[in-house]
C-alpha cells in the first residue's frame, strides 16, 4: 500500500476560519449596506462581479422579458446568497434584485469569494451545499411551472415561504409578501391569487393572525394530482 497522506499541520495560535464571522464583518473586499425597502441591489444587465449575502431582511429576484413581462423567480431571506453565478463565469446579471423590506446586505467581491472558497475549506463546506440545494430548488420550480395548476403552484409557494419541512412549525409569512408578489412568483394574475387565497382561508388552510399563517393541511392542495387543464 502507498504511503498515507499526512494531515495538514495547524499553526500554533492560528484562529480557525469562521464562515459566520466572514459573512458578518467588512473588509478590504467586503462591504455592508443598510438597504431600505424597494432598494435595487443590482439590476438585470448589470456586470456580475460580486456575491451578495443577506444578513437581515428579504429580497426578491425578478426578470423582465423583451416584451416587458415580469416574473418573480425567487424570494430570499436571511443567510441566503445572491449573484453567485458570477463564480462560474456569468458576465452580466440575469435578474434584478430588490429588497422587500429594510435589509442588511453584505457585498463580497468576486475575487475575494473565489479566494476564500479555494483557501478555506470550512467556508467551502458551508457554501457548496447551499448552492446544490438552491439548484435542486430551481429544478423543482421548473417542474412545478410545467405540470401543476396555478392553485397548486400558489400552495407550494406559500409552504416554501413559510419554510414548511424545516424543524418546528411553519413560520408566519410577513406582510411584505403581498398578492402582487405572489402572482409574480406563481405566474398568474393577482385576481387569481386573491380567489385562491380566499378559498384557502375558507377551507382553513391559512389564516391571518398577526401575519399570514400557513397550516400543514395546505399540503392537500400542493400534493393533489394535477388536473387535465392548467389554471
Amino acid at each position: 500500500m502507498g504511503a498515507q497522506p499526512k494531515p495538514a499541520k495547524e499553526h500554533k495560535g492560528a484562529v480557525p476560519f469562521d464562515p459566520h464571522a466572514f459573512l458578518t464583518t467588512v473588509g478590504v473586499a467586503k462591504t455592508i449596506t443598510q438597504c431600505p425597502k424597494d432598494y435595487k441591489i443590482f439590476s438585470q444587465g448589470d456586470p456580475a462581479d460580486a456575491v451578495f449575502y443577506i444578513q437581515e431582511g428579504r429580497v426578491k429576484l425578478k426578470v423582465k422579458s423583451k416584451q416587458w413581462k415580469e416574473a418573480v423567480i425567487a424570494v430570499l431571506g436571511p443567510e441566503e446568497f445572491l449573484g453567485e453565478s458570477c463564480l462560474i463565469g456569468q458576465k452580466v446579471s440575469l435578474a434584478t434584485a430588490m429588497t422587500l423590506a429594510p435589509s442588511t446586505i453584505l457585498r463580497i467581491e468576486k475575487a475575494e469569494m473565489q479566494r476564500v472558497l479555494h483557501e478555506e475549506r470550512a467556508f467551502a463546506d458551508f457554501f457548496i451545499p447551499y448552492v446544490l440545494t438552491r439548484n435542486a430548488r430551481i429544478q423543482e420550480d421548473l417542474v412545478d411551472q410545467l405540470f401543476n395548476s396555478s392553485e397548486q403552484r400558489l400552495a407550494r409557494t406559500l409552504l416554501l415561504l413559510a419554510h414548511y419541512g424545516k424543524e418546528g412549525e411553519p413560520e408566519t409569512i410577513s406582510s411584505e409578501i403581498n398578492q402582487e408578489t405572489l402572482a409574480g412568483m406563481v405566474g398568474t394574475t393577482r385576481s387569481r391569487v386573491n380567489f385562491f387565497m380566499n378559498k384557502f382561508k375558507k377551507l382553513g388552510f391559512i389564516d391571518y393572525n398577526g401575519g399570514l399563517r400557513i397550516h400543514r393541511s395546505l399540503l392537500n392542495i400542493a400534493l393533489r394530482e394535477a388536473p387535465q387543464h392548467r389554471g
